[in-house]
């Protein structure tokens, strides 16, 4: 599985047309050319870097990339050694198989039912 951290309310929108189409926090699928995503030992550190200070609910849809239509590629970012999944294309409300909760607690982000990578 991967995982994107998502505002709660572009995942709902998301429900309407079937895709959903956020990069990440402040950028969309058609400004980067991808969607942002990690592997389970990512999510916590990645969310508190980016969705720490956010005021407005976030979760974390768990992806089957079996279910993805697009390219998926692991790679690094601006030539980092750390490598992270991204979907190039738009991602089917489909191929989201859970929703986890997420708890915002003094800039920490706690992902409730994440499962460690195997």
């Amino acid at each position: 599985m991967i995982y994107h951290i998502a505002f709660k309310t572009d995942w709902e929108d998301a429900q309407t047309s079937g895709e959903y189409r956020v990069s990440t926090r402040g950028a969309r699928l058609d400004d980067v050319g991808f969607i942002h995503a990690s592997f389970a030992h990512q999510v916590e550190r990645i969310g508190a870097l980016l969705y720490g200070d956010s005021s407005v609910a976030v979760v974390v849809l768990v992806i089957d990339p079996k279910r993805v239509n697009s390219p998926l590629k692991v790679e690094g970012l601006d030539g980092g050694a750390e490598e992270f999944p991204h979907l190039y294309g738009p991602l089917p409300t489909s191929a989201v198989v859970q929703i986890l909760p997420v708890r915002l607690a003094a800039g920490q982000f706690i992902v409730e039912g994440l499962v460690p990578d195997l």
